[in-house]
């Protein structure tokens, strides 16, 4: 009987232990967390990077349906800045980090920890993610130059090697970009300029280079879809817009100025996201060695963040792990940037954006003037050549006054149009400038036509 009873104590045991070794088995495998069904994510990236990665993701965890909220990283910013009382989006996806200083400064994002292993703390000089842990780095961005082989070879145009070349007198008419206002990416070109050649140096090539500009484009993708389709010739671009469009059959090349900087291209968990599970899935599978590969697909091609991914990268693709020359000549400064963000912005549309045909005309006279003087010696001519230069060169404001916290805050609206009417303070300030602008940009025109005509 004790034996009956013995055998059935240890078969209930060995049931019982069983029975919680099944369990705990089962319930390792399901999710720490269960995902939510939908995500929402507000991000500047064109369709052919959301809809790639949208498409891996969902087949990672085909519960969750994507939703993409398109809009130009200065909007997107505003746009989370107005519905934060009452938000329904779950993560902001954009390549500017000084656009996610704005919304962590607003309180506006949450902090995540990683999970996913092998990634680096930076890229280049650059933190990979924000020290702070609300937003991350999922992959690495570069700004230079694209052009369309067979544009400049119809054209009898040189290749283009620095930004300098750019501001060449044969490059009249042949380049394109965005403008800073509409674009993060543009902003952060504009910025690295800045940062790189110093405030006044910078503008002065800045404007060289504009008044050689076909368009200033509506949207940042219209610049690679203009190079692409022979538009114009050669464009201001993020890396990714000028390799994809290579690997997808375009005749086009791409390069990174000496004169540039590497900084990551960042994703971030909205504050107070109604779906914070399938955000931090979206992150995860970003940073992981499936969504990493997922960045080298031709319609994509950006630099990811984990080292190890490059080994599977196409012959020739870019590497700044290994080519420690991409971006070393800036240190890019983040709280500069965001310490001027608006007033940069305001200062492109104003000296560039709304007054480019004036900027083409009186770099068009500079340059043919400069042509007839040759190495001829006429000092009167040079000297008014000089007086035009320094006229088109000549920024509003101090590097100083950009800076300064009372004086960037006064720029909240963005001028979209020329049309689009600003009020107050910022109102007042833009119209000084722009007559200032103007101005200076006719006077130009008039010493340089009168230069030619002494030659």
């Amino acid at each position: 009987m004790r034996e009956d009873y013995l055998v059935i104590f240890k078969w209930n045991s060995l049931a019982g232990t069983l029975g919680a070794a099944v369990a705990a088995a089962m319930l390792s495998a399901l999710p720490a967390h269960a995902l939510e069904d939908k995500l929402v994510i507000v991000t500047s990236y064109p369709p052919d990077t959301t809809e790639t990665v949208k498409k891996a993701f969902e087949a990672k965890h085909p519960g969750v349906q994507v939703e993409m909220l398109k809009k130009k990283t200065t909007a997107g910013i505003k746009y989370l800045q107005e519905t934060k009382a009452n938000n329904t989006s779950d993560m902001f996806w954009a390549s500017a980090p000084d656009a996610f200083e704005v919304l962590k400064g607003d309180s506006l994002l949450q902090k995540y920890q990683v999970k996913v292993q092998g990634i680096p703390e930076k890229v280049g000089a650059f933190p990979i993610n924000d020290p702070d842990g609300y937003y991350k780095g999922f992959a690495a961005s570069g700004y230079g130059i694209m052009w369309n082989t067979r544009y400049i070879k119809a054209k009898k145009l040189p290749e283009p090697k620095t930004w300098d070349d750019l501001a060449k007198p044969v490059y009249h008419g042949h380049v394109g970009m965005s403008a800073p206002s509409r674009s993060g990416t543009t902003h952060l070109t504009v910025e690295t300029l800045l940062q790189g050649e110093g405030w006044d140096k910078g503008w002065k090539l800045m404007k060289d280079i504009s008044g050689n500009f076909k368009t200033v484009t509506e949207r940042s993708f219209g610049v690679p879809d203009g190079v692409n389709s022979g538009q114009f010739g050669l464009g201001i671009v993020i890396d990714f817009f000028g390799l994809s469009s290579k690997a997808s059959g375009f005749p086009v090349e791409f390069l990174y100025p000496p004169v540039t900087t590497l900084v990551p291209a960042n994703i971030a968990i909205v504050n107070k996201a109604p779906h914070p599970e399938a955000a931090a899935a979206f992150i995860e599978f970003l940073l992981s060695p499936e969504g990493q590969e997922v960045l080298l697909d031709p319609k994509i091609r950006r630099l990811p963040v984990n080292p190890a991914t490059y080994a599977k990268a196409p012959e020739g693709f870019p590497n700044p792990f290994k080519d420690k020359s991409i971006g070393a000549a800036v240190k890019f400064d983040l709280d500069l940037s965001k310490s001027r963000y608006n007033v940069v912005n305001s200062l492109f549309d104003v000296m560039v954006t709304y007054r480019l045909d004036d900027l083409r005309a009186a770099t068009k006279a500079i340059q043919d003037a400069e042509e007839k003087l040759g190495g001829k010696s006429n000092a009167d001519a040079k000297k008014l050549l000089d007086e035009a230069k320094a006229l088109v060169a000549a920024v509003p404001i101090t590097e100083k006054q950009a800076s300064e916290k009372d004086f960037n805050a006064i720029f909240k609206k963005k001028r979209k149009k020329a049309t689009t009417k600003v009020t107050g303070r910022q109102a007042e300030i833009e119209q000084q400038w722009d007559e200032t602008v103007k101005a200076n940009y006719a006077k130009a025109k008039e010493l340089a036509e009168k230069a030619a005509a002494m030659l």
